[in-house]
């Protein structure tokens, strides 16, 4: 559909921007694209011959076929005003996104508030193993690949389904993964039941005896409705399901084994290389998809165990002295945090620190008391400057109000206004033997690396 055709991406360097974008310089479209600061995604598509300007130039819409922008694009970028004066076509990404999915014969979407990306990993990694080359696209690096991207056939086309803005309802699966639905984004869906809605309208997306995979333990994925005619699987732990993690345990570095039954009959034991139940759930959720497509058993097992997250998803990022565990983790909503703690509680240490930058005002606003209540159980708690992201600060809300309510429960709390700081409170205060997370959606990962000099 799009070979040949002359594709300009205005904010070309965002995580998914930069992989369509590279899934179509490899199938043969001719790619160039627009940042406003050079990045390690914009440098890797210049590496591989695309011509992205730092900055605006809207000059280069008059030789281009179709333009592509990200949703935080302002109506007055002048690429994007040029491109709607010369009446070009124009596409914001996940409408883009949804016209590609067109191509392809399966079209395998993995939404849900949280999970998203190790799950669309999880079930990418089997897929290779078993050699089904598929075409992947999801919202972090996978190491397997190097990459937030994979060009592979017309078969299969395995993508992350963000909810936000309604996103996914641009795309055209056969099969589609809701691992769970909780109250965020609420600048957009402004409730619980604006977001049940979408997720709703998402299940109607699917084909005549598309396939449904539901998870049998979240109480708002379940109360979705949906066609009858659809091929619906459930999984779990605690309630009944058709897939069902039993006989539970963890090896010395919190590690999970456990059996996955399938309709009450043993199917495959798993030992996962990552952290926490949460994990769990991710794997049964790949296991699902892969019975439906017939994967190799074997190729189950290897891809889903030899599986080591994506990038900034309880990811390892080395040892500072004496000892010290460095981690990251883009937690951003209070559920995701309370699984980074339990992960985090599960690794030996001597003190942990959570470094947090929570991740828009809004967000902040709307769960400041849920966010205290999950920070109080770290150890330490070091608070970062709020990332704005598209917001200002209309919802008077700041740093020191989540101070005050995590000192109620914890007095081993302290904001920081700025990463370099926070860096050398670290270098003053840890001792051997300690771990430290930092945890957000937002740039919050420079200060492990600061401290471990990698920045």
């Amino acid at each position: 559909m799009f070979k040949d055709k002359k594709i300009h991406f205005i904010g070309i360097g965002g995580i998914s921007m930069s992989g369509i974008a590279e899934i179509l310089f490899e199938k043969g479209s001719i790619i160039s694209g627009s940042d406003a600061s050079l990045s390690k995604n914009v440098q890797t598509l210049i590496d591989k011959g695309i011509t992205v300007t730092i900055g605006e130039n809207p000059a280069i819409i008059d030789d281009v076929d179709i333009v592509v922008y990200t949703a935080a694009i302002s109506p007055e970028h002048s690429e994007l005003k040029r491109a709607y004066e010369l009446h070009k076509e124009v596409y914001e990404r996940a409408k883009f996104l949804g016209l590609m999915t067109k191509e392809y014969k399966e079209v395998i979407c993995i939404s849900g508030t949280h999970g998203k990306s190790t799950t669309t990993g999880m079930i990418s990694s089997c897929f290779i193993e078993d050699g089904k080359n598929p075409t992947i696209q999801i919202g972090a690096i996978l190491p397997k690949i190097n990459s937030n991207y994979y060009v592979g056939g017309y078969d299969y086309f395995i993508m992350e389904a963000c909810e936000y803005v309604d996103s996914f309802l641009n795309f055209f699966p056969t099969s589609e993964v809701i691992l769970n639905i909780d109250d965020d984004h609420l600048d957009y869906f402004k409730n619980i039941e604006g977001i049940k809605n979408s997720f709703t309208k998402y299940t109607y997306l699917l084909p005549d005896n598309g396939n449904l995979i539901l998870n049998a333990d979240d109480a708002n994925t379940m109360s979705l409705k949906y066609k009858e005619n659809l091929n619906v699987i459930t999984y779990g732990m605690k309630n009944k399901a058709n897939l069902q993690a039993l006989n539970i345990n963890y090896d010395e570095l919190g590690h999970p084994e456990f059996d996955i039954y399938y309709n009450d009959k043993l199917f495959i034991h798993l030992h996962l290389n990552i952290l926490g139940n949460h994990n769990i759930y991710n794997a049964l959720a790949s296991t699902a998809i892969c019975i439906i497509y017939n994967i190799n058993k074997e190729a189950i097992k290897k891809g889903i165990e030899e599986y080591v997250g994506v990038e900034r998803r309880f990811e390892f990022i080395g040892k500072y002295k004496d000892n010290v565990l460095v981690y990251d983790d883009y937690a951003h909503h209070p559920t995701e945090i309370k699984a980074t703690y339990n992960s985090a509680k599960n690794i030996s240490c001597h003190q942990n620190y959570a470094v947090f930058q929570s991740h828009t005002f809004s967000r902040t606003k709307q769960h400041l008391e849920e966010f205290a209540e999950v920070l109080k159980n770290f150890d330490n708690v070091i608070i970062a400057p709020i990332y704005p992201a598209r917001e200002t600060n209309i919802y008077n809300v700041h740093e020191d109000d989540l101070v005050n309510l995590i000192k109620v429960n914890n007095p081993n709390v302290i904001y920081i206004d700025s990463f370099a700081k926070i860096v050398e409170y670290l270098k003053e205060h840890l001792q051997a033997n300690d771990l430290v997370i930092t945890i957000g959606a937002g740039p919050v990962n420079e200060v492990g690396l600061k401290l471990l000099g990698k920045k």
